[in-house]
């Protein structure tokens, strides 16, 4: 299969899911005479369906950056494999418009942070899978990257499931910190130095390996 075709697949879901995020915020509708206290009221009201909008949409985007590096930059070719993994990470993104939705509606309620945490856990989770066949597979031919490259990449896959799970413990004490979990790790991708950031720190502790090391995972 050509990769083309694996590109426009994705494309096109992550398209019309972001589209679909959009249609959950409705605007309200009223009748006898309408006050500007009524429609401020209205938007404080939809505020949490805002909110998750924001959310999801952002993190949609780092998602679909992710994949296309992947399965574009990364892989010089795909396979059946690859592209079946594929296929779970994009039927996982076409549910956040439901558990985006979820969680704007009972937004106070750990049920729906949890199911929105689940929700980007198993994505990250079939993203890292999808990178390490990538690397890993003997029919795949990669672009070359430095073991510095590697570390950052998979940084910025598995941050955001730490996030999600550390939300979901969180949840049981106070669900606006658990949504600041999610926002915290949405903007950690969003950065430019998000991961040199991280491993400042994490070098710290451990014993540094030279990173500017060309590796090769695959014939």
């Amino acid at each position: 299969m050509k990769q083309s075709r694996l590109d426009q697949l994705s494309d096109g879901v992550f398209a019309i899911v972001m589209t679909i995020l959009v249609f959950e915020i409705r605007v309200p509708e009223f009748t006898g005479i309408i006050t500007e206290q009524t429609l401020v009221n209205s938007l404080i009201i939809l505020s949490p369906l805002l909110l998750s909008y924001l959310l999801s949409f952002s993190l949609l985007f780092t998602y679909w950056r992710s994949h296309h590096i992947i399965a574009s930059v990364l892989a010089k070719n795909i396979d059946i494999q690859f592209t079946n993994l594929s296929g779970i990470f994009l039927f996982l993104v076409a549910l956040v418009p439901f558990s985006s939705h979820f969680l704007g509606s009972y937004l106070y309620l750990k049920t729906s942070v949890i199911l929105f945490a689940v929700n980007i856990i198993l994505i990250g989770i079939s993203l890292y899978f999808m990178r390490q066949y990538a690397i890993k597979s003997d029919t795949i031919e990669n672009t070359p990257f430095t073991r510095r490259e590697n570390s950052h990449a998979n940084m910025h896959i598995l941050f955001p499931i730490i996030s999600a799970v550390a939300a979901i413990a969180v949840s049981f004490y106070s669900t606006k910190m658990a949504i600041s979990l999610f926002t915290l790790a949405i903007l950690f991708n969003l950065s430019k130095n998000g991961t040199k950031y991280m491993f400042y720190f994490i070098d710290i502790f451990r014993n540094r390996v030279p990173d500017t090391e060309i590796i090769k995972e695959n014939n």
